[in-house]
Formats: C-alpha cells, structure tokens, sequence
C-alpha cells in the first residue's frame, strides 16, 4: 500500500474509533494531509459504511471500547451490508485486544453478551476468515487511540452474524453449546426448521457429552422433515451420530474446501466415516459422508444432504442444519431421484422449484413417458450416471428432447444393470479402460481412472461423450449413482476435439498431427466416418513390425503415416453407423467406403452382440463402436487397416 493510502486508512480508522473527536477535527484531519487524494479518501469511505459508524455512535460500549481501550475491529463493506437484511449487532464485530492477520488466534471473545466466540480459520489460498467473513487481505489498519491503546481494523466481505434468538423467547440464551442448542432450538431462528427428532435420538443414544464437548467442532443436525420416513429416526444410532460431528475442526460453508474428506467423530477401527463440503454451480450447498469402512448396521457409500441453514455458531463450534441424517443408506435408486432432488418434497424444496441436484434428470424422464424410471424400479441392482443439472444446458440437448425415441436410448444409456461404485471401477480399470454394458442393446460405457487416491479423477465415455464423475458412489440400498457433468450420447466436439481429448486414441491423434492429416477433421461441412484403431492396436503393430512400427510415429515418415490413416477415413454426405455396416454387408457382401484418395472395402459382421470387420482376410474387432461426434462418427478397433506393404519404409 502507498504512504497515502496507508495515511488514509489511519485516518478513517480514527473516523471509526473517534467517537470521542469532534467532526471539525477530522475534517480537518483530512484537509490537512496533502497527500491524501480525494479518491483515495472517497474509496476508503466507501469501505467503512455510515451505517456501521451510526451503530456505533449509538453502542455506549463500542463507544468505550474504542475510546479507552485495545481492540480489533471487523468491519463490513458497504456490499455486505446492502446483502444483509437482519439486525447489526455491532459488539459481535469487536473483540477487546488488539490482533494484526498474522497474529489471529483460532477464537477470539467477542464484545457481545456472553462474550460468543469467533472463529478464525485459513483456507488452501491463505484468505483469512472470521467466521463465514473474508478478511480483505490489503485493507487491514493498525494505529493507537489517544490514550495509547492499540486498535487493530480488519474490512470483511460480510456482516458477522451470531446465533439469533425469537423475541418471545422464555430463556435467556447467551453464548450456548451445541447441546444448549439443541435443547433449545425452539426460542432460536431456524428458518421454521424443528430439531425434536435428532434431539430425541441425541438424548436416547446418551451422546450429549459429543455435542457438549469444549474445544472447536463441526455439527452436522438433522432437520425434522428429514424424518418422514418412519423407519429412518430408528437407524440413528450412537454411532451414526457420532458421524455427524467433524471434531476439532470449524468449518464454515465460505471457508470449506471443495470436496475435501474431513474424519468424523465416527472414524475407529471397524468404522471410519468422513464428511466433505461442496457447492454446486448454483451456489448451493452440500455436505457428504462417506462410510469408508462399513459394518452390519452402516453400510458402505456416499450419502449426500443439502445444507438448509449454514453457519450457525455456537459456544463450542458451528451448527450446519440439513435435509436428511448422513450415513443412513435407506433408499431405493428410484426412491432418490424422485423424491430428494426430484420432486422437491420436501418443505424447503417445496419453496423454491430449482431446488434439487438432479432435478432435470428426473424431469426428463418424466416427460419421456416415466418408463425409465419404471426400468429403474424393476431392477434388483442399478447404477445411474446422472447428469447434473448444468450438464442439460447444452445446446444440442434441446432439439433432441422432442425426439422421445431418442432420448429414450440417451435415457438407457445411463443405466447399468450392476452395483458398480468406484472400488469396483477401479479394479474392472486395473489393466485398461473398464468397458461396461448399459441397458441400451449394445451399448457400452468406458471407465477410465486417473490419480490416485483423492486426487483421482474417473472420466466415463458413453455415445461419443466424456464425461467427468463429479461425485461419486451416492449409494441406495439397490445400487449407486454417480453424478456426472455431462449428458452422453449428446455429441458435443467434431471428430477432431475428440480424437485429441480421449486417452484411448491418442496414439492415432499423434500420428494425424505430424502428417497434417488432422487438419480436415474440424470440417463441419462434411461427415466422416473414421475407424480409429485405439492404442493397444498400435501397440500390437510393435510386436507384428517392430521396425516399422517405430517409423510410422516418426515425422520424417509422415508421407506413410498419411496414407495409412486415410484408409480409415471415410468422407460422405452422411455417416455409416455399425447396424448401417452390418446391413450393407448382409444385402451386398462387401461394403465400398469413398475414402480420401480411393476406397475401402469391408465387410461387417455381428457375432454374440459384437461387431466384427473383415478386411483383406483379416478380422478385426470393434472395441467401440458408433462414437458420435459433431460432424461424424468413429469407430474405435482392436488392430489398424494395415498390410505388410505399408511397412516397408524406406525414406522419407
């Protein structure tokens, strides 16, 4: 900061605290100090809103404190306060001592009645937080009142709000713990939210020294509504309470880390729980356990709840309410689409229509008729990929939601018939990309996982599309579903984009950027037919060719590379599907393919739900057939077009 900026905020920072100075002092302060430009003063002002002043004009506690004594000051921006609509409790902004960023404890006591903490915390980026605040890193001041007191001001992105009481409350409610809380959390604003069924299974199980435990911790509560179910007030247990609590960490939602897997209190030997947060694109906020360890009573997966009200701080940490108990795995694959992110059910949702992580998924298969969601029901074990919300954005999606026979197979295309969650992918994934039938006749998806641990990141390849499993492993008591961040079967990228993007091709994408031959494969004018050999058919070349295998990803030989690739492409004024290819070869034999430079003829056959091409005596499986892409199709096989004669190279 310049040495005028530096004086300015000194000089506001007296504005803030000189209560005690009279108005001419401090016009005068600012008049006098030739370097204080006028908008570096307007831009200081701007920052320490009228409002919070008034306040404290008004507070003769503030007013005291920031005569006679050390303090630290959070201070909202104007922003923050044209967001907030409650009261302004301006003593929750102020703690009696005197703290820079650098020297923040964990707590601070603040200047409100029962001295409620604050909570500081640092994320991956090193944003300093107070509470669900964000202290503006560059516009911190430090200066000394007349009496020689150190005062310390910090600008926060919003107002610091602490537990808030009803007015008709008959107790006194002052500072509580997170048992208090519970206790209590009728005479508390809650939003209407009630708390008398977790409360009951707290008080059954004897778990209230968990939430009465001093120190700093996470609440994760349970609202009421969440208990429609009859059975589901049973399944909370003591241990399934203790997953529930994230001990000696505070987190608040603004602060969180993305999808970050915090221990729960319910992590031992037999049972290992954890707890992460994650935003939507929407804004809103998730919290998801994941029993990694499971036992007779806790199965294994992810259960996901959405946080109905965040960021409510309490004696000993912070109280998240949500829509539904975490660990308890109690619904139907169905059960979940339609009735927690579907149909918005539940009284919350009810209030807000674009509620719901999977609401377009739901809504589109209702408008095909249901009958997806009735194949659903009627299978023993399912997984869903289901796209997000934001993934049905797209624009080719909308023309094809008329065509009901289409997005019937797009529908099916998400269905597996098998409880596959992420351990099981891995292992299917072990030796080369896991292929997995859906429900749509010959139809497969591609799994592939890169990383490792937390870091890993699954990608799956269904209809020409490659989607990301933005969350995984969501588990029903008939299967899982994994959320992903694009609809498949929907093309998105010409026959070039995906060449270039799917790890299953890139050895052909390599050899068609140094011959050029990919530069015609973004044409949209044209459509392309391309049998793209994958990378272990390459790889097969090595060993039938070593030689010349070598040379043919050598540019210096790119005159042959070229050649042989335009075998593999044909240029029409529409594309040739498999079931086309294996119809032609039933009607006429071979099937003659105009390609680049001449033609290529094949023959297509079907053996136990397969494709099989033969070519020059030779047959070739279709590892993947009918990859849809904008302006084309490939089709992925097991070994390239080649003869003995393409690989006697002796030059470039």
């Amino acid at each position: 900061m310049t040495s005028s900026g530096l004086r300015a905020a000194a000089a506001l920072l007296l504005l803030c605290a000189a209560t005690f100075a009279a108005a001419a002092e401090l016009s005068d302060k600012l008049r006098d100090d030739s370097e204080l430009s006028q908008s570096t003063a307007k831009s200081f002002r701007r920052l320490m809103p009228v409002r919070f002043y008034s306040q404290v004009e008004q507070n003769p506690i503030a007013n005291a404190t920031l005569t006679l004594r050390s303090c630290t000051i959070f201070v909202p921006t104007n922003e923050a306060f044209q967001r907030y609509k409650g009261s302004i409790h301006v003593l929750y902004h102020i703690t009696t001592a005197a703290f820079s960023k650098e020297q923040l404890p964990k707590s601070v006591s603040s200047d409100m009645d029962g001295n409620p903490p604050l909570y500081i915390t640092k994320n991956r980026n090193g944003d300093i937080y107070v509470n669900n605040a964000r202290i503006i890193p560059s516009l911190s001041v430090e200066m000394t009142n007349r009496e020689g007191k150190r005062q310390v001001m910090h600008i926060i992105d919003e107002v610091l709000q602490p537990l808030s009481v009803q007015k008709n409350a008959k107790d006194n409610i002052n500072n509580p713990d997170a048992m208090q809380f519970l206790q209590m959390a009728e005479q508390l604003e809650l939003n209407d939210f009630h708390l008398r069924t977790y409360r009951s299974q707290v008080t059954l199980a004897k778990k209230e020294s968990v939430y009465q435990s001093p120190g700093a911790h996470t609440f994760l509560i349970p609202i009421d509504e969440s208990f429609k179910l009859s059975a589901r007030s049973g399944l909370v247990d003591a241990k399934v309470i203790d997953g529930h609590v994230i001990p000696n960490t505070v987190i608040f939602t603004a602060a969180s880390q993305h999808d970050d897997p915090k221990t729960s209190a319910a992590f031992e030997d037999l049972l290992k729980v954890t707890v992460s947060f994650f935003k939507q694109k929407d804004g809103k906020m998730y919290v998801k356990s994941n029993t990694i360890v499971g036992d007779a009573k806790h199965r294994e997966g992810v259960v996901l709840a959405e946080i109905v009200k965040a960021n409510i701080p309490v004696q000993n940490g912070v109280v998240h309410l949500i829509h539904r108990p975490l660990m308890i795995i109690d619904t139907t694959v169905t059960d979940f689409l339609k009735k927690n992110f579907g149909c918005n059910s539940f009284k919350f949702l009810n209030e807000n229509g674009e509620n719901g992580a999977l609401r377009k998924f739901y809504e589109v298969i209702m408008d095909n008729g249901g009958e997806v969601l009735d194949d659903i029901t009627n299978l023993s074990e399912v997984t869903i990929l289901a796209p997000s919300n934001d993934a049905w954005n797209a624009s080719l999606i909308e023309n094809l939601l008329r065509n009901r026979k289409k997005m019937r197979e797009i529908l099916n295309m998400h269905i597996i018939r098998d409880r596959l969650n992420v351990d099981k992918i891995r292992q299917k994934n072990a030796n080369m990309i896991a292929q997995v039938p859906t429900v749509n006749n010959n139809t497969f998806l591609y799994f592939n996982v890169k990383g490792e641990g937390t870091d890993a990141v699954i990608t799956v390849e269904g209809g020409g599309v490659n989607a990301t499993i933005i969350q995984a492993d969501v588990a029903q008591t008939n299967g899982y579903v994994h959320i992903i961040d694009r609809v498949l079967g929907v093309p998105h990228t010409t026959v070039l984009g995906k060449l270039e993007s799917d790890p299953m091709m890139s050895d052909t994408y390599k050899m068609g950027q140094f011959s050029h031959f990919n530069d015609q494969l973004n044409n949209t004018q044209r459509r392309f037919t391309y049998f793209v050999p994958r990378d272990k058919g390459w790889q097969k070349t090595e060993l039938d060719y070593p030689s010349a295998h070598k040379k043919l990803f050598m540019p210096d030989f790119s005159y042959h590379s070229k050649s042989i690739l335009e075998r593999h492409l044909a240029i029409a004024d529409h594309v040739f599907t498999m079931k086309d290819l294996v119809q032609y070869s039933e009607q006429a034999g071979n099937v003659v393919l105009p390609t680049f430079r001449d033609s290529l003829q094949l023959r297509v056959e079907e053996e136990a739900g397969r494709y099989v091409i033969i070519w020059n005596y030779k047959k070739i499986n279709v590892y993947r057939p009918d990859v849809e892409c904008t302006n084309g199709i490939i089709h992925v096989i097991d070994y390239p077009l080649l003869e003995e004669k393409d690989v006697v190279v002796s030059g470039g």
